[in-house]
C-alpha cells in the first residue's frame, strides 16, 4: 500500500510517523527497488520533499523500471526527487527490460536474460519457500539491482565528502 512506503520512507528519513518510534539514526541515502505506471503521486511528492528538506537524508535513490518504455511514465522513478537509475547488461549497454529517458540520471549493472548464470547479478537470497531457510546466493536482472548500486556508491560518497550538496 502507498500509505506504508510513505510511512516507511517518512521515517527512514528520520520524519515523525504516528505510532512508530523515532528513528535514531536516519538515511543519509534511501533506496526504492518498485515501481508502477502512473504520474508521480502527490504524497509521494510530499515525503520526499519531506525526506530532502529535513536535513539527514540527501539522495532518494529509485529504480527506474522494467519495461522498456520512457522513466517519464513509471513511477517513483518519475518524481523530481529521486534518482532514477536504469539498468546495463554486463557489457555496459542499456538492458533490453529497462527504462530509459531523460529523466534516467545513471545507469549501473542490472544483468540481462534470458541467460541468467552467465548475465545476471549475483544476489543473496534465501532457500525457504514459505518461511526463511538457508541463506544462498542466486542470479537475477532489473533495475532494482541497479538502484541499490547506486545508493552504495552515494554512500561511500557521503561518507568521504561529507559537506557535498547537490548542484
Amino acid at each position: 500500500h502507498d500509505s506504508d512506503i510513505i510511512d516507511g520512507i517518512a521515517w527512514a528519513a528520520g520524519l515523525a510517523v504516528p505510532g512508530v518510534p523515532a528513528n535514531p539514526y536516519p538515511a543519509q541515502v534511501i533506496n526504492l527497488s518498485f515501481g508502477g505506471d502512473d504520474d508521480c503521486p502527490p504524497a509521494y511528492h510530499s515525503v520526499f520533499g519531506s525526506a530532502l528538506a529535513h536535513g539527514v537524508t540527501r539522495a532518494i535513490i529509485v529504480a527506474a523500471g522494467n519495461v522498456g518504455v520512457d522513466v517519464a511514465n513509471t513511477s517513483p522513478a518519475n518524481c523530481s526527487e529521486t534518482i532514477a537509475v536504469a539498468a546495463t547488461t554486463r557489457v555496459g549497454t542499456l538492458a533490453g527490460y529497462s527504462n530509459f529517458g531523460s529523466g534516467v540520471a545513471v545507469s549501473a549493472p542490472g544483468g540481462s536474460g534470458p541467460d541468467l548464470d552467465a548475465n545476471g547479478v549475483a544476489v543473496l537470497s534465501n532457500l525457504g519457500t514459505n518461511a526463511p531457510d538457508a541463506d544462498a546466493w542466486a542470479k537475477a536482472a532489473g533495475t532494482s539491482f541497479a538502484a541499490p548500486m547506486v545508493a552504495g556508491v552515494a554512500s561511500l560518497v557521503l561518507a568521504l565528502a561529507p559537506n557535498l550538496t547537490a548542484p
